[in-house]
């Protein structure tokens, strides 16, 4: 069996993983893009070493901030850490909010064909390759904020490498997708007072960054990193930044809650934050109940 506990950010995963690891001898995998690289861990909110209550975690802090850690990279690591843990008799867990880097470990996703691809659509709008891609009638969801997978699809279609099932199934039996959702009030209102707590952490976090005169893609993408940016030189008052970092944080949230919807058949549960270990026992009788053991 694998686990994997996926949801938007703030929606309760890490505690819930823990639980599940302690209850079917398992280790979790990180499927986080952010929490790759070392130093991101209170923007990320990068699970603590007494949260993690002595479970074994894989692919946490793995990068420098500097390197340029790929989809492709997670796909060879994440597989790898399936095999180990497997032929150490424990269930790999996998948690995190990183839908395409999921799917790349545990769907056959092939992603060689990528090194040869000529056309990158430097010239075309985000919109247009979008069109382009509906012209040709594909039985696919389309998430038009994600530009790089969407050039990557198109470059498949329009020269024919294109398959529908290649995308499609899973490589991994007996593979368990349990989803944390909760009311989208409770969840901004979550995401909202988990910043306003690690604002002043975080400044420290991420200040010196900014003095070295780091700008890498970890950075740069990473949301509560590239707000700040513009606050240490003065561009933005701080007030400002933090909206903005709240703002994308939220409409992340949304973006994961299509992406899981629309792209994996997972159970989803909703948390009962007043008593989380009912949320935990749901899920446990689910599992259970299935025959997923």
């Amino acid at each position: 069996m694998i686990l994997c506990v996926v949801g938007p950010t703030g929606v309760g995963k890490t505690r819930l993983s823990v639980e599940l690891a302690k209850i079917y001898n398992g280790e979790i995998i990180n499927v986080d893009a952010m929490q790759i690289y070392k130093g991101l861990d209170i923007g990320t909110a990068k699970v603590t070493q007494k949260e993690k209550q002595g479970i074994v975690h894989h692919l946490f802090d793995i990068c420098e901030v500097e390197e340029d850690y790929s989809v492709f990279d997670y796909q060879r690591d994440a597989r790898k850490k399936i095999k180990e843990i497997q032929q150490k008799g424990k269930v790999p867990i996998f948690v995190g909010g990183t839908g395409y880097y999921l799917k790349a470990a545990l769907y056959d996703y092939d992603f060689a064909f990528e090194n040869h691809m000529i056309d990158t659509y430097d010239d075309v709008s985000s919109d247009e390759i979008c069109n382009r891609i509906m012209q040709y009638g594909v039985d696919i969801v389309i998430d038009p904020n994600n530009r790089k997978r969407n050039i990557r699809l198109l470059q498949k279609l329009d020269v024919g490498d294109f398959k529908v099932q290649d995308i499609f199934h899973l490589l991994y039996n007996d593979v368990v997708f349990i989803g944390l959702t909760t009311e989208r009030a409770i969840l901004y209102e979550r995401i909202n007072r988990r910043l306003d707590d690690m604002i002043v952490p975080l400044i420290d976090e991420v200040k010196p960054f900014y003095l070295k005169n780091i700008r890498s893609k970890a950075l740069m993408n990473g949301i509560g990193y590239k707000e700040l940016y513009p606050f240490f030189s003065n561009e933005k008052s701080l007030c400002c930044c933090v909206d903005d970092i709240k703002k994308n944080t939220r409409n992340y949230a949304k973006r994961q809650y299509t992406w899981f919807q629309n792209q994996m058949d997972i159970h989803w549960f909703h948390v009962d934050y007043d008593d989380f270990s009912k949320t935990i026992m749901d899920v446990i009788h689910w599992i259970e109940e299935n025959n997923h053991k």
